[in-house]
């Protein structure tokens, strides 16, 4: 059992689902019914939803509790000191009852079909770890944008590029056992993909959207100063890369960067985008 701040369980954690949905609660009133939709909107019901509040200031919690309260599936855990993303995401892998897990931040949406589709795709061919494409939202919900993928990755593709949005990955527990994320503010994501890379040699993907992905002014993930300091802490403190390597890499992820920013078109072209 890993470590983790005292919880409230808002939920019973008693009946096995063939997907678990891993999604972190913070600040997201705006956009949390949404999601929870797109997830009961799902054409493959065989899930549970894990909403792990992480101390939200704002109502998030009692929208979640709402949706909680009309369906069983929909199971809810209260931190009771903010922790940030990747402890709360590893609290609901901890707790999850399913084969596959999922992920869906609170502001991001998933298409009808995305479960259906990947877990078919994962059992037909025998995939381990599973993404997709997906589609980027404005503020205002329209679609300013298509991220597409490759049809598959290995471990230092990743280095080089995080072609796995969050919002569209699935693994699979039965073939590599619960894998957690590293314990940093972010990039935590990249840090799973990783690990769960270490053990396969590939993850695959689908070149159809099957997600949709919110732009926001005010999320972490909009500071790119941050993200590439967030990126290097990774390669150097938690993959362990000698600083040589790291900076091999580094390099890699900060040219992408610009590619996918200033000329999308390009970075389109030569499939980073």
């Amino acid at each position: 059992m890993l470590a983790f701040p005292h919880i409230t369980l808002i939920c019973v954690f008693n009946m096995p689902v063939e997907v678990s949905i891993i999604t972190p609660l913070y600040n997201c009133s705006r956009f949390i019914s949404e999601t929870i939709k797109s997830v009961l909107e799902q054409t493959y019901s065989d899930w549970e939803l894990i909403l792990v509040d992480d101390c939200s200031t704002d109502n998030s919690l009692e929208v979640a509790q709402q949706f909680a309260e009309k369906d069983s599936r929909i199971k809810i855990i209260s931190l009771d000191e903010n922790s940030g993303a990747a402890v709360a995401r590893n609290m609901a892998i901890e707790l999850a009852n399913a084969r596959y897990i999922a992920f869906l931040d609170s502001d991001d949406r998933w298409r009808p079909e995305k479960l259906e589709r990947q877990i078919e795709f994962m059992k037909e061919k025998k995939i381990d770890f599973c993404y997709a494409a997906y589609e980027k939202l404005s503020q205002d919900g329209k679609i300013v944008g298509h991220v597409r993928v490759p049809n598959r990755v290995s471990y230092i593709d990743l280095l080089k590029v995080c072609s796995i949005g969050c919002l569209t990955a699935v693994y699979d527990t039965v073939n590599l056992g619960k894998v957690y994320m590293p314990l940093i503010r972010k990039r935590q994501d990249l840090g799973l993909w990783l690990r769960i890379l270490k053990k396969i040699d590939y993850a695959y993907g689908i070149s159809d959207p099957l997600a949709y992905y919110q732009l926001r002014d005010d999320s972490i993930s909009a500071n790119k100063k941050l993200a590439a300091q967030y990126t290097w802490r990774l390669y150097r403190d938690i993959e362990r890369l000698n600083i040589f390597v790291a900076a091999y890499y580094f390099c890699f992820y900060a040219v992408n960067g610009v590619l996918r920013t200033k000329v999308p078109w390009l970075a389109r072209k030569i499939g980073i985008l």
